[in-house]
């Protein structure tokens, strides 16, 4: 059985940095794609960054050069490290894992090209979130 359990999530001022955690069990695959999302009260879900088994990473245009994914696979673990945190970045955070053409998809997905609809499915597992608000 895949589970994802996500942590790290917590109240920051803007300007501040935090580190998301998500540990992976039950998941053998040697080629995978992993990804962080996010959801904000009244907004759809949006990718935020993903990186693949080669640590090839794609990130969302809001993030870049702020947010860094990384993983470990020795800890079968995913981060998300964000620095200069904007209120806008409030939102409850997601991981999930798949195939390893989701990845490929998603830079089609980050391009604007397609919606996250298209290229969610090809995620099969997901944690039940953490939240992360960004506030003075």
């Amino acid at each position: 059985q895949v589970q994802l359990v996500e942590s790290g999530g917590t109240s920051v001022q803007p300007g501040g940095s935090l580190r998301l955690s998500c540990e992976v069990s039950g998941y053998t695959a040697n080629f995978y794609c992993m990804g962080w999302f996010r959801e904000a009260p009244g907004k759809k879900r949006e990718g935020v960054a993903t990186i693949d088994h080669d640590g090839d990473t794609r990130y969302a245009d809001s993030v870049k050069g702020r947010f860094t994914v990384s993983v470990d696979n020795a800890k079968k673990t995913l981060y998300l490290q964000m620095n200069s945190l904007k209120p806008e970045d409030t939102a409850m955070y997601y991981c999930a894992v798949g195939t390893s053409g989701a990845c490929i998809t998603m830079g089609r997905y980050f391009a604007g090209r397609i919606v996250l609809e298209d290229v969610a499915p090809k995620f099969g597992y997901w944690g039940q979130g953490t939240q992360v608000t960004v506030s003075s």
